[in-house]
């Protein structure tokens, strides 16, 4: 065979399986990327998991209910269809006659698994002092309590989050704590929930002083909820709540620090941001080290209560910076 017949073979031969291969990407709906399509396939770094968990806590959008603007039983689907959460904190402040209304929170239920929503805990308020020094009213804010834990458990709940509250010395109120805490947690062991405690005001937002009453509480199912913001030992006196100022300030860090080691959710407490989009009263890249080192991995709630910014505009600045700074240190 002479070599123009050899050449001319082995031309044909590549191109009729240049031919195949380009019929079988046809046949099977497949070609083959372009240069720059594979170069930006080799490129593509797989998306890094957070440490956490992101949640997103009904007091976020509390002007919008407040005026009516949202309802309550919209909250799940604002929560998923708005910000692409899928895990929510309810406040009881925005049900408050429904805690034993089966019909309205079957309903709740309802639309919340519709969407795949989970109903991590509902935060509850005004229900009585859990560390007030009168053994009776104390025992009835205890009991004040069990429905708000019925209706968390009816929901599908881990928690309820409560507050500490009392007047008196450090040494009584932190007594009383214990004693409201442990036999509301009790009952609400019964149903197989957490009961939880926020920095939130008073020697709540001491963060020694909370720590110091779960270790007396020494509870499985009790611990904290630590808030990146709440933080305010003392107000100055104003007739309004709205016009009071902080004049007394506990470390937040070393607060969250303290809280960490009891923590079964957190709150990302938000107000302002910078230019960069950070949060200009938090270093949230510090405080979410502390989470970390903590070796803390569930729910970090969005908590946006901030004024200079529409509510939604608040809560998708604080979820940006919530996913950046957690790809940061996952």
């Amino acid at each position: 065979m002479t070599n123009t017949r050899r050449d001319f073979l082995k031309r044909s031969g590549q191109l009729a399986l240049g031919l195949g291969l380009l019929g079988l990407g046809a046949c099977t709906g497949q070609s083959s990327p372009s240069s720059d399509q594979q170069e930006k396939t080799d490129v593509e770094e797989p998306v890094k998991p957070l440490f956490f968990k992101i949640s997103l806590a009904q007091w976020s959008l509390h002007r919008t209910l407040f005026s009516g603007e949202l309802d309550n039983l919209d909250f799940a689907a604002k929560a998923k269809n708005d910000f692409g959460i899928a895990v929510v904190e309810y406040v009881n402040q925005f049900f408050k006659d429904k805690a034993t209304d089966q019909a309205y929170l079957a309903e709740m239920k309802r639309r919340a698994d519709d969407l795949g929503v989970y109903i991590h805990l509902i935060m509850i308020d005004g229900e009585g002092a859990m560390a007030d020094l009168d053994e009776a009213r104390r025992r009835q804010a205890v009991e004040n309590h069990y429905k708000w834990v019925d209706a968390a458990a009816f929901l599908g709940c881990k928690s309820i989050r409560v507050n500490a509250r009392g007047e008196g010395s450090a040494e009584e109120v932190a007594a009383a704590a214990v004693d409201g805490l442990s036999r509301l947690a009790e009952y609400a062991a019964q149903a197989g929930l957490n009961v939880l405690v926020e920095n939130h005001g008073g020697y709540s937002s001491n963060g020694k002083w909370l720590a110091g009453v779960m270790r007396q509480v020494d509870m499985p199912n009790v611990g904290t909820l630590p808030d990146f913001g709440n933080f305010c030992l003392r107000h100055s006196e104003a007739e309004r709540w709205q016009d009071r100022k902080c004049i007394e300030w506990y470390d937040r860090y070393q607060g969250v620090s303290e809280l960490m080691p009891f923590a079964k959710a957190v709150s990302a407490k938000s107000h302002d941001f910078d230019a960069q989009g950070n949060e200009t009263g938090t270093d949230y890249r510090r405080m979410m080290q502390i989470v970390k080192d903590a070796g803390y991995t569930g729910y970090v709630g969005i908590e946006y209560e901030g004024t200079t910014l529409p509510e939604d505009e608040g809560i998708r600045r604080t979820l940006e910076l919530l996913r950046r700074v957690g790809a940061e240190l996952s």
